[in-house]
């Protein structure tokens, strides 16, 4: 048995998601809301039985893992860990010894920074200063302290060192934790006279600290991070995540601040999709990490030479990680804090306006220049070219560069041709415009769940399997929905029980001198090749039970036959559309006929 595997027995699905998802007995199934939509109607299933979930509203569905991957925003081996803690099952035992010694070795480093978040907290609770700071000046309230963890480093040499030495921590760990440094007299704390904020992973582990300078010295800085560990990367961790990514999802958007302390002020203000790039510049990674959770990315920048240069910066890292992104702008505040400060409402409202990025930019440098005068024109449009040209789509390139023409009074040509005279080298290739992201994706979601359902049918009830003479491979997506529509059609007599997991059985025609059936060879294939999609298979099983086993055949048989047809007219509604652009695009006869001949063939299908 392999690591999944082992923490999967030893695991309840139901206890799992019961700790994000309120769960409701439904017969042999549990039921509850959709932890991704505002549903009102439980339509998030949970099958203790094939140790699988499927939300009907959004359509995903998979085993303990995805689920822990989707709302932790985790990966397969980080939900592995996650989930490996909680069953008590040593990872270990499945990795090599050089693996295992990494592993044994981050356990160490989560304890020992686990212990370091008490030492600072109890340290706040005796230094009047650093209280009144956090209180007085902050206006934290004691939640907020407690909630983030905040705390207090002693302006001494050595304490946390001694403290962590007592609790049998070697200096080499401590080291590699990112607490100490190599001082004169030995190891030495690596903060000092400073208020301690946690920096935690997606999961609320604690994985390093930003100090903050207590008392402001001359040449010293005001922030440090804990420097790059084996669990800390700067260029990675985004500050905050652990207690903003359930709001993230409820809004459907991440505000991301400049600096930690304008997250702490935003949560405790009631606005908690907030989030911060932990001292760093946002890198790809980031991006990343966040789009994990939403596509619709906002940044809180200042309007200043340094806030203009990282959304320049950041557009096209945004571009390449396929995230919508925009600016808030901060009129009349030099941070979200100070505007929390006024009125939290004008930081709500600050929020809600934010500008996509590119019109942002558009409006910061329109203040800059004299766009009456030739020059001013120029120096202009030599500020943004360079960012427009990053841009993917077409259109979208296509609209900000009309409103830099409407802005200099310039024909879109000689923008056009300023915008080809420098050609990055690396410079990525325009994709083919979409005309509406949101559209394309409730389109993807909605063919999904018609596959989906149909397949569901097709595979618990063979005698609807006459309607795949009608369906094409294409007509699916490529992948699971693919292989099974392939496994039915080559095992016409392929039952799939939906009450007892992947149990099934071949339909045989037998006499007493002959039995025609699948050689043993034929059989084992065909359950290996079920098994590569078992939990897909499950959740079709899953489908099945809850909304159509009680139909009679006859109803079913006017379902099935109803998803057919909305199947194969989304299916040629694409390709149409797809066909149609070709045509505009082309002024070849030849090409156009066939082009012609192509969507007459499609017109076919509907008949």
């Amino acid at each position: 048995m392999d690591a999944a595997a082992e923490v999967k027995s030893r695991l309840n699905i139901e206890d799992v998601i019961s700790e994000y998802v309120q769960l409701k007995r439904a017969g042999r199934n549990f039921k509850g809301l959709s932890p991704w939509t505002n549903e009102k109607t439980a339509s998030f299933m949970v099958s203790p039985e094939k140790q699988i979930w499927h939300d009907f509203s959004s359509g995903k569905g998979g085993d303990a893992f995805s689920f822990v991957m989707e709302m932790e925003g985790m990966d397969f081996r980080g939900a592995l860990e996650h989930l490996a803690r909680k069953a008590g099952v040593d990872l270990e035992q499945f990795q090599g010894a050089r693996f295992s010694a990494n592993t044994k070795l981050k356990e160490r480093l989560r304890g020992e920074l686990e212990l370091a978040t008490r030492f600072y907290q109890k340290q706040l609770g005796g230094s009047r200063r650093a209280l009144e700071y956090l209180i007085k000046e902050r206006k934290f309230s004691k939640k907020t302290l407690l909630d983030w963890q905040l705390g207090y480093a002693p302006n001494t040499g050595s304490a946390l060192v001694n403290f962590l030495s007592q609790k049998n921590y070697t200096p080499d760990e401590i080291k590699r934790g990112g607490l100490s440094f190599a001082g004169r007299q030995g190891a030495a704390d690596m903060f000092r006279g400073r208020i301690m904020i946690p920096l935690a992973d997606a999961t609320g582990q604690v994985i390093g600290f930003t100090a903050r300078l207590l008392i402001d010295e001359e040449g010293a800085p005001k922030y440090i991070n804990t420097p790059q560990t084996l669990l800390y990367d700067k260029g990675r961790h985004v500050f905050g995540l652990h207690l903003a990514k359930e709001a993230i999802r409820k809004e459907g958007f991440v505000v991301v601040a400049e600096g930690n302390m304008d997250v702490i002020a935003s949560h405790q203000a009631g606005v908690t999709n907030v989030v911060a790039s932990a001292g760093t510049a946002m890198t790809e990674s980031h991006l990343k990490e966040l789009k994990r959770f939403t596509g619709d990315i906002r940044l809180s920048f200042d309007a200043d030479s340094a806030g203009i240069a990282a959304a320049e910066r950041v557009i096209p890292l945004a571009q390449a990680a396929e995230v919508s992104l925009s600016i808030i702008g901060l009129a009349g505040a030099k941070d979200p804090d100070e505007l929390i400060k006024k009125d939290v409402v004008l930081w709500q409202k600050a929020i809600k306006n934010a500008q996509s990025a590119p019109e942002w930019l558009i409006d910061q440098y329109k203040n800059q220049f004299d766009l009456g005068t030739a020059q001013g024109k120029k120096l202009f449009s030599d500020k943004l070219v360079p960012t427009l040209r990053r841009l993917r789509d077409a259109v979208e390139q296509e609209h900000y560069l009309k409103q830099v023409a409407d802005l200099t009074d310039t024909s879109l040509e000689a923008l056009r041709a300023k915008l080809s005279q420098q050609s990055p080298v690396n410079s990525p290739r325009l994709r083919r415009a979409k005309t509406n992201l949101e559209a394309d994706d409730k389109n993807a979601l909605e063919n999904q769940k018609l596959q989906d359902h149909l397949l569901a049918m097709l595979l618990a009830q063979p005698k609807l399997r006459g309607l795949m003479d009608d369906l094409k491979d294409e007509y699916f997506s490529d992948g699971p929905a693919r292989q099974l529509l392939k496994l039915l059609r080559e095992n016409p007599g392929l039952n799939y029980r939906t009450t007892s997991g992947m149990s099934f059985s071949r339909k045989r025609e037998s006499s007493k001198e002959n039995v025609k059936t699948g050689s043993p060879t034929e059989s084992g294939m065909t359950e290996a090749k079920l098994k590569e999609i078992s939990d897909y298979v499950k959740i079709l099983s899953l489908q099945f039970e809850e909304l159509y086993l009680g139909l009679d055949f006859g109803d079913l048989e006017s379902q099935a036959y109803r998803l057919q047809a909305r199947l194969i007219g989304r299916y040629v509604n694409t390709q149409k559309q797809k066909l149609s652009s070709k045509m505009q695009e082309t002024t070849d006869t030849k090409k156009l006929a066939g082009l012609m001949q192509q969507a007459n063939e499609l017109n076919k299908l509907l008949k």
